[in-house]
């Protein structure tokens, strides 16, 4: 087996010895972290790539698989990958190490999926195709990841890392309940119905909760559960932002929606619409420093259109300008790194029944999806929050409070000043 740093001397192939190749497997070697190597099959030449512990394998089987490496463009990698053009074989979360080795030149494809689809189409209408696209595979699929207790799509969280995802899923339902204060007989609405995870919990406590999705295989299953268990529980097919009710509500929980309501401030103004004077929001949502940061595979093969991770600043900026007063923010990063990799492990395990059932294309898909998830916990590269806020009950004085605060600020001495200097500066 070559290392690469003798692949110079190789001349078995033609394609070992162009100097563009060693380029590109130099700057894979250099993506590593120190001591770590890959094994390499490139149309059956064996080489290893980098010195020290072997943790996979790629295998590129054929012409195709060489053109996407060559390009060294994530997503015509990721989606050689996805049609079995490449192979890794191992550890996928290492594999992902070599990310940071490749390109993503597609501007006008970003452009088009976060910004123009919304401008020419709208949020609402875009939300439809978007979350079709991902959550209207069959239910068993998901079911087969998720935890088998609760069935829920977002993060749980954990006493300790070896505590099991269904105890973890639990606390989460529990503590959004006691951090609202919701108690039997109260009327919440539920942000993402999802498969019924929060739906269950709080209708076995009396709660009566409204749940709203924009997936119809969400809604079938959801309507199912309500009545087979008799749950004073309803489940609404209508995107949030154009969902209306005759009578507020008195508390209002969103376990991982906010990725999917980029617009912050009209997502609050909803709450406040919806929310009764002195209610509560429990939202949790996956973070990072940067909105929109999806690579061009992630918008066309996980999630499409504008979904993307909140940017915490802007978030609060958003509660800030509204009556809303934040009660608490807690990192939850820690948390949803265990939730990802318990995803991504139970996936692995039902290997074979995702392949018989939808193909190996979708495992495929999941499978970088999942494990991609945890290794961007795990190098930060994103984040999780939770934030508990609060509408004050007398919302017209917090209103008055709010505007007098910020007139004297706007009248303040410093930003005369500072409005004098910049006008001075503009003029030079």
């Amino acid at each position: 087996m070559q290392n690469i740093e003798l692949s110079t001397t190789v001349h078995a192939s033609p394609h070992r010895t162009s100097s563009r190749l060693k380029r590109i497997l130099k700057s894979l070697e250099d993506a590593l972290p120190p001591q770590k190597a890959f094994d390499l099959d490139l149309l059956g030449e064996q080489m290893r790539i980098g010195s020290g512990d072997v943790s996979f394998k790629v295998t590129i089987h054929n012409r195709r698989g060489l053109s996407a490496l060559g390009s060294m463009d994530e997503k015509r990698i990721g989606e050689a990958f996805l049609d079995g053009d490449i192979t890794i074989e191992g550890d996928l979360m290492a594999a992902f190490d070599l990310r940071r080795s490749l390109t993503d030149r597609h501007p006008l494809f970003c452009l088009w999926s976060v910004y123009g689809q919304r401008l020419f189409f709208g949020q609402v209408d875009r939300d439809k195709q978007w979350i079709h696209e991902h959550y209207d595979s069959e239910s068993l699929f998901y079911l087969l990841f998720l935890d088998k207790e609760h069935r829920c799509y977002s993060h749980g969280y954990f006493e300790d890392d070896e505590e099991p995802l269904h105890l973890a899923i639990r606390r989460k339902l529990s503590t959004a309940i006691e951090a609202c204060g919701i108690k039997p007989g109260w009327r919440v609405l539920d942000i993402g119905a999802g498969w019924g995870a929060f739906t269950q919990y709080a209708g076995r406590q009396g709660i009566q909760v409204t749940s709203l999705t924009i997936s119809a295989e969400s809604e079938n299953y959801v309507n199912q559960l309500i009545a087979r268990e008799g749950l004073p529980c309803r489940v609404v097919r209508e995107h949030f932002l154009e969902y209306k009710s005759s009578e507020r509500f008195d508390a209002i929980v969103n376990l991982g929606v906010t990725e999917h309501l980029p617009d912050y401030s009209a997502t609050i103004a909803q709450y406040e619409r919806l929310l009764k004077p002195g209610g509560r929001v429990f939202l949790d949502a996956c973070a990072s420093r940067n909105k929109y940061p999806f690579s061009s595979f992630v918008l066309t093969h996980i999630w499409p259109g504008n979904t993307t991770p909140m940017k915490l600043t802007d978030y609060l900026d958003a509660v800030a300008s509204s009556p809303f007063e934040l009660i608490y923010a807690r990192n939850d990063r820690q948390n949803y790194l265990l939730t990802t990799r318990h995803w991504a492990e139970n996936l692995e395990r039902h290997r074979d029944e995702v392949i018989a059932r939808w193909g190996e294309r979708l495992y495929r898909r999941f499978r970088l999806y999942l494990w991609g998830c945890v290794h961007s916990f795990s190098s930060d590269d994103v984040t999780a929050y939770r934030l508990l806020l609060e509408l004050p009950a007398d919302i017209e004085a917090r209103k008055a409070l709010a505007r007098g605060r910020f007139t004297r600020s706007n009248n303040s001495p410093a930003l005369r000043s500072w409005n004098t200097l910049r006008k001075v500066l503009m003029r030079g």
